[in-house]
């Protein structure tokens, strides 16, 4: 936020649970939270939900933080920053939330409940049974004050439910969804505090997002279903709750949840096979949201100014793989030689196209390599596969089309010439082979097809890819010679 900008009030936040790497889905919250929050001139918040003792790890939590990093995003307040509000984390919060849980408690709002884990289920599968929601249906909520310590004495720890009224209707004036309700009758009292002291979800979230001041709950609609727990709790409390907006679903290309069987999840996988951060921020933007006019390449800049919620769709967004491959496409063309010779060489090294205890290799030579493939590449790293075919003295036609294109009687004479012309430069740089192309054509009397496609296919066994004048310099003159021995 710059200096002449005043703080709006405005305050969002995105809450991971570090159970795992930063998924797409989050990442798509975590950026529309930060571009409402920059739109607003407000505040971004980024908070870990670290309560699932058992899978959270500081190395989610880490990955989570680098993630949002690489693709541009960063915050206000948060774990790592600080802030008025910290700390950030909210295992570093349970002493926070004990004030909160003793006055529901105080106020017969909430009991405390000693069902064992063999009971519930009974309770649950018996519901199932008669075609009912499974819910709880309040067996400890009755207990007398000696029946509560007749079962602590057998050592039962009890854990803490929120009391539900009964007959209550929630309303949720949702910015994505529009008018949503809920009735209190299907969600049954519902465990606040574990048995074991953590705080559950539902209820962190309430105490965390009111200390905190976040004006909007910007989040995945899977969490729709957690609202109406939500807002009784803060009604029972006496919170106001923030405004909500439910984003919808990302799904595959079969229109099935998304997982791992369409492909890599996480923000970490996409930058490790080759796609730019801002390539991926682009499109993560486009899905669910729709700008406001036919553009669909931009910035994150230009993404803060034109994005509203009010454009945000209600329908599931379908994760196309070839779309951002193109987008991802039209960022590598962009980006400068420098930019990506940076980002090719760890693909180039991790298959062997280039000496390990070299950080760089032939700097010249990747730089042309990136010249000669930039238009035809999806991700960085398929410049690997690129620069293959530039590797070794010997190549092979890839099929029979190609073998037969080097059997027409004209191409003995067209390498011939062709290898003295290598033969006798000096150096073999791109405007050299530009011109020696030229010369060859005149001197062998052939042009278009019949001079190009044989000579191609000599040299790199291909009927397609880049330039002639990017190959040849790069297959330079020891492969150029080597290759086209067998064909003159």
């Amino acid at each position: 936020m710059s200096a002449n900008q005043k703080d709006s009030g405005v305050r969002v936040r995105f809450a991971p649970s570090p159970t795992g790497p930063l998924h797409i889905g989050g990442a798509r919250s975590a950026l529309f939270n930060y571009v409402f929050a920059r739109q607003n001139q407000g505040k971004f918040i980024v908070r870990m939900e670290d309560t699932d003792l058992e899978r959270s790890y500081p190395e989610s939590e880490a990955n989570i933080l680098s993630s949002l990093k690489w693709l541009g995003i960063d915050w206000d307040e948060g774990v790592d920053v600080g802030g008025p509000y910290a700390p950030y984390r909210q295992t570093e919060r349970i002493n926070t939330y004990r004030p909160y849980v003793l006055r529901l408690l105080n106020e017969g709002k909430a009991y405390p409940c000693y069902c064992t884990e063999e009971e519930l289920e009974a309770e649950r599968q018996e519901l199932i049974s008669r075609g009912e929601t499974p819910r709880y249906l309040g067996k400890c909520s009755r207990l007398t004050a000696d029946e509560r310590e007749a079962r602590e004495r057998e050592g039962r720890k009890a854990a803490i439910r929120f009391r539900v009224p009964p007959l209550h209707t929630l309303v949720v004036d949702d910015l994505v969804r529009g008018r949503v309700t809920f009735e209190t009758e299907t969600i049954g009292d519902f465990i606040i505090i574990k048995s074991d002291g953590i705080p559950v979800y539902n209820f962190a979230v309430v105490i965390d997002d009111s200390l905190m001041k976040i004006t909007h709950v910007i989040r995945g609609e899977e969490h729709l279903s957690n609202t109406p727990r939500q807002l009784l709790l803060y009604e029972a409390l006496g919170l106001k709750p923030p405004s909500f907006a439910h984003i919808s679903l990302i799904l595959g290309a079969d229109r099935t949840k998304m997982s791992k069987r369409h492909g890599a999840t996480s923000v970490v996988a996409y930058q490790e096979n080759g796609f730019l951060p801002e390539a991926l921020v682009n499109f993560l933007s486009l899905l669910g949201w729709s700008p406001p006019g036919e553009q669909e390449i931009f910035g994150m800049k230009e993404l803060i100014e034109q994005f509203s919620l009010d454009r945000v769709a209600k329908n599931p967004a379908v994760f196309d793989s070839d779309k951002l491959r193109w987008i991802n496409g039209s960022y590598i063309r962009q980006s400068t030689t420098e930019r990506l010779v940076e980002l090719a060489v760890p693909y180039l090294k991790e298959a062997g196209l280039l000496k390990q205890t070299d950080q760089t290799g032939d700097a010249h030579w990747i730089s042309l390599l990136v010249e000669a493939t930039r238009e035809r590449l999806g991700t960085m790293r398929e410049i690997a596969d690129e620069a293959r075919v530039f590797i070794g003295t010997r190549v092979e036609p890839e099929n029979d089309e190609a073998a037969a294109i080097l059997e027409e009687e004209t191409v003995p004479r067209m390498i011939k010439a062709f290898r003295q012309l290598i033969t006798d430069a000096d150096a073999i740089e791109v405007e050299w082979t530009r011109t020696m192309l030229k010369q060859l054509g005149k001197e062998t009397k052939l042009a278009g097809r019949k001079l190009f496609m044989p000579l191609r296919v000599a040299l790199t066994g291909r009927t397609h890819g880049v330039e002639l004048y990017y190959a040849i310099p790069l297959l330079g003159r020891e492969n150029c010679l080597a290759r086209t021995r067998r064909w003159q």
